[in-house]
């Protein structure tokens, strides 16, 4: 039988982790060196290579643990026998807080997933549809009557794109933080989605 894994391996995992999404967040992935790294991890080489092969491990790393905690939020969420109002209220105050803490991670997710091979981007791209849909979902039974393939994926990606690029323009010494901003990005999308009436000219029976 194999030696568990000490729950300090995953900590120390975890921080490595963490240390590396600033770095490629902030001087991008092609960029940045393991050594570079293990500076920032005040670790030896040898001790991250002990952790990470390689740099390319550590990208696949820092994309697929944040897209499956999207994920986990997802699934949490909408498992609780509530209102489609209230789980996409749930879904989206959950999705801004994980973001507080997630923004380097994000940011590596939007900017070089590109760098991943096709194998590893598709599996990172196929989770980030499944986070897409199951909020979709949540927008289709809230608003039937616009069509699940037709409107509610757009008014979704429009929700994401308000969303994901929050760490741009959010600042450390802002007057609002991302705590301040979570019950704010719901009341916004919810009150302007009953508003929401699809084009004339779409084809509500477009599956696409």
């Amino acid at each position: 039988m194999g030696r568990g894994r000490h729950a300090g391996y995953d900590d120390q995992r975890g921080m490595i982790v963490a240390r590396a999404a600033a770095l490629f967040a902030q001087r991008g992935y092609p960029a940045t060196s393991m050594n570079e790294v293990a500076q920032a991890c005040g670790l030896s080489k040898a001790t991250l290579y002990h952790y990470y092969k390689d740099k390319y491990a550590l990208l696949v790393s820092i994309c697929d643990s944040h897209v499956t905690r999207l994920q986990a939020i997802v699934h949490e969420a909408v498992s609780h026998d509530a209102a489609p109002k209230q789980q996409l209220r749930e879904l989206i105050r959950r999705l801004v807080e994980e973001y507080a803490d997630a923004q380097d991670a994000q940011r590596v997710l939007t900017q070089d997933v590109k760098f991943l091979d096709d194998i590893d981007r598709l599996r990172i791209l196929d989770k980030e549809r499944e986070v897409v849909n199951g909020f979709a979902r949540v927008v289709a039974a809230l608003r039937p009557e616009l069509g699940e393939a037709a409107m509610s994926k757009p008014l979704t990606m429009l929700l994401f794109g308000m969303v994901n690029w929050m760490f741009t323009w959010m600042r450390p010494d802002g007057a609002l933080d991302y705590d301040d901003m979570a019950p704010i990005v719901p009341d916004l999308f919810l009150g302007g989605l009953k508003a929401v009436t699809a084009p004339a000219t779409l084809d509500m029976t477009n599956d696409e």
